[in-house]
This record gives structure tokens, C-alpha cells and sequence, in this order.
């Protein structure tokens, strides 16, 4: 993947948020698909959210030791909108939150949950 445009990456709590705009057609087009690209480092399946004011919108589940790419519904990304998302651990308590990051139709955002 290129990382041509921005590469943004943020520490929360035990998560990691990288948002990167690869190749991407200028100016971005409106109804392009955006996706999250999960790399769950760890052993705990995770329960994946975007929250979105005060609402968490489930976006799907990444199995531990494994990657995925959710589809971010298209009424949560108009225009550079800011984004943040949750990590919550299957058989856990304590879930994790990416701190916020400008996201535009057609990125692709990644999240690396680190192990441990």
C-alpha cells in the first residue's frame, strides 16, 4: 500500500489507529467505498466500533492473530469527517478507544491492535 497523501498514527491505551490515503483520485469522490483494515497483533477477538457522537455503530469482528476490512458505512463519512474507534475485547472489560482522526470518502483506514 502507498502512503502518498498522510500517514497519522496515534497511541490509545493498547491500540494503535494508523489512517493513510493511499492512491487516491483527486478531489475524493463522494460515494467511494471507505474501509477499516483491523491487524489484530493479539490473542482476544475484538468487537470493532465506530463511534460516531455518542452512538458506537458496530462495524464488525476481527478474530485474534488475524486482519480483516470492515466497510465504514457511507452516512457516517461525508466530507473530511472525524472519526475515532473502539476495540472491544471478547471476554474483557477494558476496551481501548483510537484517538480521533480526519477520515475521506474512499480511504482505507488501518488499525493495529497491538499484542498483549
Amino acid at each position: 500500500m502507498t502512503f502518498s497523501r498522510r500517514n497519522f498514527l496515534v497511541l490509545a491505551l493498547s491500540m494503535t489507529a494508523a489512517a493513510c490515503g493511499g492512491a487516491r483520485r483527486a478531489p475524493a469522490t463522494p460515494g467511494a467505498e471507505t474501509t477499516l483494515r483491523v491487524r489484530n497483533q493479539g490473542f482476544l477477538d475484538r468487537v470493532i466500533y465506530l463511534v460516531s457522537g455518542s452512538q458506537r455503530i458496530r462495524l464488525g469482528q476481527v478474530t485474534g492473530n488475524s486482519t480483516v476490512v470492515l466497510r465504514i458505512p457511507q452516512q457516517y463519512v461525508f466530507g473530511a469527517s472525524q472519526m475515532r474507534f473502539i476495540a472491544d475485547p471478547i471476554g474483557s472489560n477494558v476496551a481501548p478507544i483510537s484517538e480521533s482522526i480526519t477520515v475521506v470518502p474512499g480511504d482505507e483506514v488501518v488499525l493495529t491492535i497491538p499484542p498483549g
